[in-house]
């Protein structure tokens, strides 16, 4: 029998039944946004206990724990890291079903029936939903269009458009992956090779505050030359250390810890002041960042 087959063939009979499902939080100083997401995660089902809420905070230094508690959820306090909050989460949950929430990302209404109905497939092992900002402009927009371009080419969702999957799915592939970054990119990787990914049309709702804080494109640049990176197997911590800095860290952007120069978007060479510049000739800078971070390992 077909691996794929089997594991939905063992999957599919609790889905004549009405499915729990678990919503996992893993949270860090969002109390500007923690409630939208707990009220919209039960904004669902017709019976509250087919769904459970846990936002598992990092150590926040604001209300976030207070807030997701006030909103119904079950609060765990760990350690800081984004993998290993998820981790702890999973871990406390009952559900047959794991979704894996971002903080500042809101369900689309009527989510839990989308997800029951995507998983009455049994080649179905888990899926995602479409990307959307909760703000409007031609440049978010144009990384939504990406982002949607990406998804259907290439079945690569981002943890952004609020990852799903089977218990027993998640658990057939050990779980979710202890990295310092980019847990999205492997818990989808090793999904697709367990059954087929759904892409639910129903948009995830995302604030657009870090984009517009660090500007569009540049936070564009930025995170689509990390992935490269990553593509291309560049270690992951190398690739935490430029992309997630603090605003303290004098370590210019585009410059790794060994001072190997990656790309300045803060100051971008001639031919690349327009947005259209910077997005065609995108693909070659990040290939040739990542060979360079390669090289100075």
């Amino acid at each position: 029998m077909d691996r794929r087959a089997g594991l939905g063939a063992q999957l599919a009979p609790c889905y004549r039944r009405s499915v729990k499902l678990s919503v996992v939080i893993p949270a860090l100083d969002e109390a500007a946004h923690i409630e939208n997401a707990v009220r919209g995660a039960f904004d669902a089902p017709s019976d509250p206990a087919d769904v459970e809420v846990i936002v598992v905070d990092g150590g926040s230094a604001d209300a976030t724990a207070s807030l997701a508690s006030a909103a119904g959820a079950r609060v765990i306090l760990f350690e800081r890291g984004r993998a290993r909050q998820l981790q702890a989460g999973v871990r406390a949950s009952g559900g047959d079903v794991l979704l894996l929430l971002h903080a500042d990302t809101r369900l689309p209404r009527g989510w839990a029936s989308a997800v029951r109905s995507a998983l009455r497939d049994e080649r179905v092992v888990g899926g995602a939903f479409r990307f959307r900002f909760d703000e409007r402009s031609a440049v978010l927009r144009f990384i939504e269009l990406g982002a949607r371009l990406r998804s259907g080419l290439f079945r690569l969702p981002y943890g952004d458009q609020a990852l799903f999957v089977r218990r027993r799915a998640l658990e057939a592939i050990g779980g979710i992956p202890d990295v310092p970054l980019m847990e999205d990119l492997d818990l989808v990787q090793r999904i697709k090779r367990e059954g087929r990914l759904a892409l639910l049309a129903a948009p995830a709702v995302t604030s657009a505050r870090r984009y517009i804080e660090a500007g569009p494109l540049r936070a564009m640049l930025r995170h689509w030359l990390a992935a490269a990176a990553w593509t291309l197997g560049v270690d992951r911590r190398r690739i935490a250390h430029w992309s997630n800095r603090t605003p303290q860290d004098s370590t210019p952007v585009g410059v790794a810890s060994n001072g190997v120069h990656l790309f300045d978007f803060a100051r971008p060479p001639d031919g690349l002041r327009s947005p259209s510049a910077r997005c065609a000739k995108l693909a070659l800078a990040a290939r040739a960042a990542a060979r360079r971070l390669r090289a100075g390992r």
